[in-house]
């Protein structure tokens, strides 16, 4: 052989090793990545040929295909559709477009993903028909049950979280909707439906657990701020500020007060423990204004705030904003102003105090399952970020648990278990309803569930509803139903 001609091949055998590296590369390594990708259409297409994997939570399908006859050769159905459309959403090959975890998981549900490479290569020698993979949710349907049995006809959101991992347990939204009438392949009964859904004044498209127009978080913020605070060093729950009945914001002629229009309990100061207890905003405000935005927010960053998390459902960011005065500030110290959150952050606040100051990444998905019942893909619990020291941790346990035990979270009381909890009562102007929530752990000393409720339009009651009379009683029945598994 030629010395040239020994160059020569060296050079394709070079040049075939590039190309087959990056064609395994495309086709193992990113495959699903590519695949989850929105604008692949292909890829959508390519999962209308396949019978679709299942979506199941705890054993139980909530998603399933069926042969139909017509060209896209399955039909995607949905059980109990209301209950789990914030979760599934939908799919639909006359929209070309999917929803929720169908979007999500598009790729191992339609046999697509990087894990199922060799799945697919043995189909492909043996003959066998595609098929999909099951994805297996963390969700429990019993609590999935009960948050939104306990919801009904409200118009909120409730999110429960397993606090040592992360895993979400329950996500409701409601109003909701029907999925099986978006996955429907009779085109214009679907496109009726889904503009009939999108004009409502009520958005049941939303999902209000992880976004949609998003909520002041009210007095639950008041655990940020307290953790803050007890961060910092310089403050501790028996810490004490001024306790008028009215207070003049700074650089303003604005002023507010507490709930109830008078002073927080009786003397002229109040400790923070206190004014959590009975929540209290003029305190808050205070102790805002004296820790600075810039402490605040780093704080609800520790929490997740100003962060997108996907589960892998994509959440939208709750909001503290980048720069404050002094006034909106003090507006913060007890959740109004500009601060904005979802359940899903305001249930990793509880849970990151739940877990010793740990605040897990939420996760939605536990693993992947092949139709040989293989594991393909297992998800591992993650940690976010470190909030609080343990012995934190703990002085806000102990103040939650007062909050519910013997202050203004009492609607959320469970018989012979120690529950720790903030309630919030969110303003939205001068006559608009107010925005109730919830949020909390239990049992406190082993900590099982975390949880937040968000119930908006006033819970029906205008300015007349709480968070403590409508909210927290939603939340205490998801976590009886964690408790009572």
């Amino acid at each position: 052989m030629t010395k040239e001609l020994r160059r020569l091949s060296i050079l394709l055998l070079f040049m075939f090793i590039a190309l087959f590296a990056s064609v395994s590369w495309i086709q193992v390594i990113d495959a699903g990545t590519l695949a989850a990708n929105p604008a692949n259409k292909r890829t959508l297409y390519d999962s209308y040929e396949v019978q679709r994997g299942g979506i199941v939570a705890s054993g139980t399908p909530i998603a399933t295909s069926v042969a139909s006859d017509d060209v896209y050769s399955w039909q995607r159905e949905y059980t109990d559709a209301k209950m789990w459309a914030p979760v599934t959403g939908y799919i639909n090959p006359v929209l070309n477009s999917a929803t929720g975890i169908e979007q999500a998981m598009n790729a191992p549900l339609s046999g697509l993903g990087g894990s199922q490479f060799f799945a697919r290569l043995d189909r492909i020698i043996s003959g066998k028909p595609p098929r999909g993979s099951n994805v297996v949710l963390s969700l429990d349907p019993d609590v999935q049950e009960a948050a939104y049995d306990a919801l009904g006809d409200l118009q909120g959101a409730v999110v429960a979280i397993e606090p040592s991992t992360g895993r979400v347990l329950a996500m409701v939204s409601t109003p909701s909707y029907n999925t099986n009438a978006l996955a429907s392949h009779d085109v214009e009964d679907v496109q009726e439906a889904y503009e009939r859904l999108e004009a409502s004044s009520r958005h049941p498209l939303y999902n209000r657990a992880i976004g949609g127009d998003m909520n002041p978080p009210a007095s639950t913020f008041k655990l940020i701020v307290a953790s803050a605070a007890f961060a910092s060093g310089e403050w501790t729950p028996d810490s004490t500020l001024p306790n008028p009945a009215r207070w003049t914001l700074p650089d303003s002629t604005s002023q507010i007060s507490n709930s109830d229009g008078g002073t927080c309990g009786s003397g002229d100061e109040v400790s923070i423990a206190t004014a959590l207890r009975l929540s209290c905003n003029i305190p808050f405000a205070q102790l805002a204004v004296k820790l600075g935005d810039e402490a605040i927010r780093a704080q609800a960053e520790k929490y997740g705030f100003n962060t997108t998390f996907t589960m892998p459902l994509e959440s939208t960011p709750s909001y503290y904003p980048p720069t404050l005065d002094d006034a909106r500030t003090a507006l913060s110290g007890f959740g109004q102003g500009d601060v904005r959150a979802t359940p899903l952050q305001m249930a990793m606040v509880s849970a990151g105090i739940a877990n010793g100051g740990v605040v897990m990444n939420p996760m939605m998905v536990d693993r992947v399952v092949g139709t040989d019942l293989s594991v393909q893909q297992q998800f591992e619990p993650t940690e976010f970020n470190t909030a609080l020291t343990p012995d934190l941790a703990a002085t806000m346990t102990e103040l939650m648990v007062a909050n519910v035990s013997d202050g203004a979270a009492s609607g959320a009381r469970i018989d012979g278990v120690d529950v720790a909890g903030k309630t919030g009562t969110g303003e939205n102007g001068d006559t608009a309803p107010y925005t109730l929530w919830f949020t909390g752990f239990a049992p406190a000393d082993n900590p099982q569930v975390a949880v937040a409720v968000v119930v908006e339009d006033g819970g029906g009651q205008g300015q007349s509803g709480f968070g403590n009379t409508i909210a927290a009683p939603v939340a205490k029945k998801v976590m009886e139903a964690v408790l009572n598994r």
